[in-house]
């Protein structure tokens, strides 16, 4: 796990939580009512099915209550940027946990419900400085919803992909917040300032060691929109296929990134 130097920038406590909820909503009204054989399409995760999908969606906001159920850590001893490198290390646990929420709960929209209305209570009975034991140690309540927005979009992306003229949107701060979390995990894997990466209209930063630029255009520049930016980071896509479509520019000798991605699966 690389070493979270950067300090994670800041994000609005009550946009975040909005922000989980929204998501979370729009994944409700898209799923219900699918049909059962659309449950059982395959999705690019491996051997899960939309079904075990959409469990796991619902899985990444029980992490919360899970965690709340726990005796509160004394305090924390990770940051918000250890998170997106902790997730690799829990994929079996993950998988297993998964599966057998799925055969448990084989009416999806019903336990999205359930889980919906659990989260809100317990987001209205606890303060966002609540300690909580998680995958990446223990992290503050705010911080850990911030994670939520990443699990949300690239899991609502998921199931977009697998559901034929399924649309779900995308809440735009929970957008924000995912590509804005990923990009900054870039900058803290590899730090430097010699290439800037732009992710618009939500986040620039600068990597890779080399020459920093001071002033006008830098030498080296990547830049892609907030979507194909969270396929590349989180494997989806793989940056030699970004480049053949055309979803991702680079320009200059440091702007190949490629080696550098996925920073979490």
């Amino acid at each position: 796990m690389p070493p979270a130097k950067k300090r994670a920038r800041s994000y609005d406590p009550a946009k975040t939580r909005a922000a989980v909820l929204a998501q979370f909503g729009h994944v409700r009204e898209a799923v219900r009512g699918l049909s059962r054989e659309q449950l059982a399409l395959p999705t690019r995760l491996g051997e899960w099915t939309v079904a075990e999908l959409i469990v796991h969606i619902g899985m990444a906001l029980t992490a919360i209550h899970r965690a709340l159920a726990l005796p509160e850590p004394p305090k924390a001893d990770a940051v918000l940027l250890d998170w997106p490198f902790a997730t690799a290390a829990n994929a079996a646990a993950i998988d297993e946990f998964t599966r057998n929420l799925a055969t448990e709960h084989p009416d999806p929209d019903t336990y999205l419900a359930d889980v919906e209305q659990t989260l809100r209570t317990l987001l209205a009975e606890h303060s966002g400085a609540r300690i909580l034991q998680t995958s990446a140690s223990a992290l503050p309540l705010d911080d850990y919803l911030v994670t939520r927005t990443a699990e949300l979009v690239v899991h609502t992306d998921d199931l977009a992909a697998a559901v034929p003229g399924l649309e779900v949107p995308y809440d735009r701060q929970a957008l924000a917040t995912a590509t804005r979390l990923l990009a900054d995990a870039l900058a803290v894997k590899a730090p430097g300032g010699s290439t800037e990466v732009r992710v618009p209209p939500y986040a620039v930063v600068q990597c890779v060691e080399g020459p920093r630029h001071t002033r006008g255009t830098p030498p080296n520049v990547v830049e892609t929109d907030p979507l194909t930016w969270i396929r590349l980071a989180t494997g989806r896509l793989s940056w030699k296929d970004a480049l053949e479509e055309a979803k991702v520019s680079a320009s200059g000798e440091r702007a190949d990134i490629g080696e550098l991605l996925p920073l979490m699966s």
